[in-house]
């Protein structure tokens, strides 16, 4: 089951500890494009901030990995205060495999959060971690987004993937 979640909810700041102390996560690896700000966008979605700070205060340890260009990733980045990889080639294993070791935690304890089947959980699930698929902050304008979000509406309704109880 590559393409399902493990976890599905609307908005990063869903995640709570309760929910990562169930799965036994004790490291987030975030997609940034329509799961932290909008795509391409710099803004911080609501209550970010508040939400990363009671993260790192639990000891939850946080990277940033995305398939987008350094110069996209890094002051976004910068401005969240985390360390990050760009360029990662999402679903291929070597940007998942970068991060975990970055943040030095077991493969059972990590999660990929992201917006997109086809690179956040098909890459995710194949790596082995736990995979946090959230509903996308915008719909994207270009075409090849628009006929990748139609194929996860159909994976989704297949699979019956509703929103985890928080």
């Amino acid at each position: 089951m590559l393409l399902k979640p493990d976890i599905k909810l609307d908005r990063v700041t869903d995640i709570s500890l309760p929910l990562l102390r169930k799965y036994g996560i004790t490291a987030l690896i975030l997609d940034v494009d329509n799961t932290l700000s909008t795509h391409h966008g710099q803004i911080l979605t609501d209550g970010l901030t508040e939400w990363l700070s009671l993260m790192h205060t639990n000891g939850i340890k946080l990277t940033v990995l995305s398939n987008s260009k350094k110069k996209r990733v890094k002051p976004f980045a910068e401005k969240i205060s985390l360390d990050y990889i760009s360029l990662g080639l999402k679903p291929l294993p070597f940007g998942f495999l970068r991060a975990i070791k970055k943040l030095g935690v077991d493969k059972k304890n990590t999660a990929i959060v992201g917006d997109q089947i086809f690179t956040d959980i098909l890459g995710g699930n194949a790596v082995g971690i736990n995979t946090i698929l959230l509903t996308p902050i915008k719909p994207e304008d270009k075409l090849s987004f628009k006929i990748r979000r139609k194929l996860e509406k159909h994976i989704i309704k297949h699979f019956n993937i509703k929103n985890t109880e928080v």
